[in-house]
């Protein structure tokens, strides 16, 4: 069973009753919770690393590190941190939107927060970290005609790869929004592994397209933190979830 961290945002918390505002994790605490499965002997990893511990080719103690959307606070924060202690991570970018904005989270009330631009995502992939696909443009890829969804999911691949010249084969649905059609397009499209916002460890008998994650949110503190990356507890609560959705069909 393998924990792959999702994060959104490396910065300090909004003001309580703010929306989502635990997708925010102050820099300070992810500096700590790295440090700390570093001191335990573990090793972050982004999903091209964690392949073949996810396919059982290898064995160890690893962890994987995601990022989604792209944000600037990423590049500044995070990527020290990870630098620092030689780690590696994913973020994935919404390709049609480098040095812009969370505009969909607008509507939402979540404040405006900025997306890394050209030259701070080849920072990031020049440091040694891996860029993903989130599409073009952050969209509920099962609501879309299926033209518009391949378009999605396959045009952002290749944007990505011809302006930064890298392989690009990590993939997240946005909202965690997918399905049976959703996972083979994102197959077809050439990617190797693709991650949901379902919570749980990754277990080898996983869909490489369909990879729960373990939800890291600004208020968690380090005991529950580890808790959850350590033990099984968050395997435990997917297996219930599972479980009670079969019941219900």
């Amino acid at each position: 069973m393998i924990p792959i961290l999702m994060y959104h945002q490396i910065t300090d918390m909004p003001p309580k009753g703010s929306p989502y505002r635990g997708l925010c994790v102050p820099a300070k605490k992810f500096a700590q919770q790295m440090q700390w499965l570093k001191r335990l002997g573990y090793r972050g990893l982004s999903m091209q690393d964690l392949l073949p511990y996810l396919e059982g080719k290898k064995s160890g103690k690893v962890f994987g590190i995601t990022f989604d959307d792209g944000y600037t606070n990423v590049h500044d924060n995070a990527l020290p941190v990870l630098q620092q202690l030689g780690f590696t991570a994913t973020t994935y970018f919404v390709a049609g939107h480098p040095g812009g904005h969370n505009h969909w989270d607008i509507e939402k009330g979540i404040p405006h927060s900025g997306l890394m631009n050209e030259q701070q995502i080849q920072n990031w992939a020049k440091a040694g970290q891996e860029i993903g696909s989130h599409t073009l443009d952050h969209v509920h890829l099962t609501q879309l005609p299926e033209n518009e969804a391949r378009r999605q999911i396959e045009a952002s691949k290749h944007r990505l790869e011809a302006v930064f010249g890298v392989p690009v084969t990590a993939f997240c649905y946005p909202y965690g929004d997918e399905s049976a059609a959703i996972r083979e397009m994102t197959r077809q499209a050439g990617y190797t592994n693709a991650t949901l916002t379902v919570k749980g460890l990754a277990l080898k008998e996983d869909d490489l397209f369909g990879l729960p994650r373990v939800t890291v949110s600004g208020n968690i503190g380090l005991i529950a933190f580890l808790i959850k990356c350590l033990t099984q507890k968050e395997h435990k609560r997917r297996v219930k979830k599972e479980r009670k959705k079969e019941r219900q069909h």
